[in-house]
């Protein structure tokens, strides 16, 4: 059958058993193939070289290819911004191979946001065979015994941010000859690096060009990434030097068929306060991924959370059994947290064949180039397009024909999404948001380059000039940092960097340990932990269950024992939130007041319900656990009296008993579409709506971001308020239910139970802002269509 009819035979095969009157697919877009546009290998490439990629199959390089090549081998900085499987690496390789095989001291670093996709990239290379190359992996699984061999002798090392930041850079004495030779450092998916995370590699970056200065070298950049808004400017703000753009994509492409899926009503089953409920995603996706192994398609399914994950494999291997008891071994679970050997072994699997289907967490959006699969299942929206577009271009990776399932959940965005389907289609990707000036993360990185080496004037400019010379005197002001005529020096005798977390704000990650046998089973960061491993949680594992004994968060342990409960773990906190200070104000003197600015949000897991898999509540538990306190920035919206009660054109006309319900219902469809207009994840971000607030005097919608010192979401939401509330009332205006559901206005993450909640109030509250701010208001300084990335 032609590539071209694939996804539509593998959609019709998803569907079966389905009747046409209930079909939840709700739309289907068809993308045609691509041919490829090829042209010769640069002359300058060493002819080992060139036959050892047309070994491996390359015959002839594609013409995007050969653009970036050259531009690197020039000495210029470049990113390389073509689709998924467009051969992005052979832009790096062909100039540094070249720069290793004729300069037998120089040595190159590679950087990847995951284990997974160092090892993939290594494995590639490696099957060059190229003599004199000596590549090697360092990461936090490298054996002791063979790190001193890599650092010693390996010229080509694969690595990740966390690696560079905890080991190469504190400790350059001992790295020297790699860093004097170092001519060049390859960022790979660099898209990745957004928000919080993305300002620490940023810093991170600049560290490294300072330290590669101090031994006399100057390496250039190469960037890569299949889905960025504005790769040029991105790559700047990531290391801090221009670089140039290669877009246009010479690479084939198979054709796909894109289904967007919205799970049915369980009419039998009813949820919190009455709500209806939809058959789960992950639900979805297992009975999706159980047809597709059936059809002997190779599959990836991605699924939001670790547990989503491990029911999901458990459903489907279940599943195929009942139809073929050798079928069921064909499907596994993969996620984050898993042991190192653990990973491996998924891994292998994954590309011998031996397994035909995997349900994933984003840690297989990156890493393991598995080529040849069929369809992709994404159980719902990862959060933003620029994930959506990496994880659907695992699909057809050899160049065939392929199908993409957008499965929704029952949440407001992914409900938007299958009904407005070009805003996934046809909408750019969004611009990277990071912020390598924010004082919550600079500060942090000047204590450890200092450590490094004593910050000058000169290397104050390379961190940002005026803020991270702000920066220096606040740590200097704490004792920190001591003055002297060369700059300034760290005062300490440890090092700062081991209380310095890249990927979270949290100390180190929780260990999840079986008490009877002393095994550790995986780890949870630990912000996330009073809410994930809390006692009585629910736990999941390579599709075993587990519950929660005992959490210690000051020895950073949490003990299981094994269960297999009938029930689920949902927790329950308070939240409270102070205004710090106002960046931006825009009052419209009509009864609506929009800022932006800095707050301390207060939050504390309280309790736990536990529920039946169909939603039923059985009961609720109390805890007993700590507050945490976050500084950050907000945006946030008030509403006078007048415009909430009022009755006249314009007004929400409410009653006062209803105004509580309507602001929250606001409150949570708007964190749910923000990550329309900003680079974020609705678990990015967090929300608190009052009928009264304290600070503001008035009825106030609070969406604030969940990164210490704010990681830049909240100022794309005040950038783009105005479509970003439009498309919030859209969302709840359009959704079928009666009074309010997990489609529209209930959040999975609401410390409240999600009461009290009005759908109707939300809709007025949100038609009556709307009207006083009109079409004139752009935080931005700009068009709206600025913000929207």
């Amino acid at each position: 059958m032609r590539s071209e009819q694939k996804g539509s035979r593998l959609l019709r095969r998803a569907l079966a058993g389905t009747p046409v009157e209930n079909s939840p697919v709700t739309h289907v877009a068809d993308r045609p193939a691509r041919p490829a546009r090829t042209t010769e290998w640069p002359e300058w490439v060493p002819h080992r070289a060139v036959e050892a990629f047309r070994k491996r199959g390359t015959e002839r390089p594609w013409t995007h290819q050969v653009e970036g090549a050259e531009a690197v081998h020039r000495g210029e900085h470049a990113v390389v911004a073509t689709g998924t499987a467009s051969g992005k690496s052979l832009v790096y390789q062909l100039p540094v191979l070249t720069e290793l095989l004729e300069n037998p001291k120089s040595t190159a670093l590679y950087l990847a946001p995951t284990k997974a996709l160092a090892a993939d990239q290594l494995r590639a290379l490696t099957e060059l065979d190229l003599p004199g190359i000596r590549p090697a992996q360092y990461d936090g699984d490298t054996p002791r015994v063979e790190r001193d061999w890599i650092r010693e002798h390996s010229r080509w090392i694969y690595s990740n941010p966390d690696m560079l930041h905890f080991s190469l850079l504190p400790g350059h004495e001992r790295w020297a000859h790699f860093f004097r030779r170092l001519t060049h450092v390859v960022i790979d998916e660099c898209h990745t690096y957004r928000g919080v995370f993305g300002s620490h590699v940023a810093l991170l970056l600049r560290r490294l060009r300072r330290i590669a200065r101090r031994y006399g070298a100057d390496p250039v950049f190469v960037l890569a990434s299949a889905t960025v808004a504005d790769p040029a400017d991105l790559a700047e703000r990531l290391t801090g030097a221009p670089c140039r753009a290669i877009t246009e994509d010479g690479s084939p492409r198979g054709a796909r068929t894109i289904a967007f899926w919205e799970p049915p009503l369980l009419e039998e089953i009813t949820g919190e306060n009455g709500a209806p409920v939809r058959r789960a995603a992950g639900s979805e996706a297992a009975r999706v991924l159980t047809e597709l192994v059936i059809e002997d398609a190779r599959t990836l399914a991605f699924i939001r959370s670790r547990r989503g994950v491990e029911v999901a494999a458990l459903q489907a291997r279940r599943a195929l059994s009942e139809v073929d008891p050798e079928l069921g071994s064909k499907v596994a679970a993969y996620r984050g947290g898993y042991l190192p050997e653990d990973r491996r072994e998924l891994e292998r699997s994954l590309m011998d064949g031996e397994l035909r289907a995997v349900a994933t967490t984003n840690a297989l959006e990156l890493g393991v180039d598995i080529s040849g699969l069929d369809a992709v299942v994404v159980a719902g929206y990862p959060g933003t397009l620029a994930s959506f577009w990496q994880q659907a271009g695992r699909a057809g990776r050899d160049g065939d024909g392929a199908l993409v399932l957008f499965v929704a959940r029952d949440d407001p965005l992914d409900t938007f999404l299958v009904h407005h389907p070009d805003s996934v289609l046809e909408r750019p990707v969004e611009a990277t948001v990071l912020d390598p000036t924010n004082p919550y993360v600079l500060e942090p990185h000047l204590a450890c380059a200092s450590a490094e080496l004593p910050l000058d004037e000169e290397s104050l400019e390379l961190f940002g000039g005026a803020p991270a010379r702000r920066s220096v005197e606040a740590l200097a002001a704490e004792g920190v940092l001591r003055r002297r005529p060369r700059g300034w020096f760290w005062t300490s005798r440890e090092r700062p960097h081991p209380n310095v977390e890249l990927r979270g704000s949290g100390g180190p990650p929780i260990a999840v340990v079986e008490g009877d046998s002393g095994r550790m089973l995986g780890t949870v960061d630990q912000d996330s932990a009073p809410s994930t491993v809390h006692p009585g949680a629910v736990y999941l594992h390579r599709g075993e269950s587990f519950v929660v004994d005992e959490l210690d968060l000051e020895s950073a342990i949490a003990l299981v024992h094994a269960e297999d409960p009938d029930w689920t773990t949902s927790p329950r906190n308070t939240i409270d939130i102070a205004v710090l200070g106002t960046a931006e104000r825009h009052d419209t003197g009509a009864g609506v007041t929009v800022c932006l600015g800095e707050v301390e949000v207060t939050s504390q897991v309280i309790g736990y319900l536990r529920k039946r898999p169909s939603g039923e509540v059985l009961d609720q538990v109390p805890l007993d656990l700590p507050a945490q306190t976050l500084r950050t920035r907000a945006v946030w919206y008030t509403v006078g009296d007048e415009l909430l009660v009022g009755s006249a054109p314009g007004g929400a006309g409410l009653e006062p008993a209803r105004i509580p319900g309507a602001l929250h219902a606001a409150e949570h469809a708007a964190i749910g579409l923000l990550p329309l207009f900003a680079t974020c994840d609705r678990w990015d971000i967090g929300g608190v709506s009052t009928a009264l607030h304290a600070d503001t005097g008035e009825a106030t919608v609070f969406v604030h971001d969940g990164h210490p010192g704010g990681a830049g979401f909240a100022d794309r939401g005040f950038a783009a308020l105005v479509p970003w509330l439009a498309a919030t009332r859209e969302a709840i205006a359009s959704c079928d239910c009666p009074a309010g559901c997990p489609s529209c206005v209930q959040s999975p993450k609401c410390g409240n139970g999600n009461e009290p909640l009005d759908k109707a109030g939300a809709v007025a509250v949100l038609d009556a802002v709307s009207t006083v701010l009109g079409d004139g208001f752009d935080g931005s300084g700009g068009p709206p269509s600025r913000a929207q990335g």
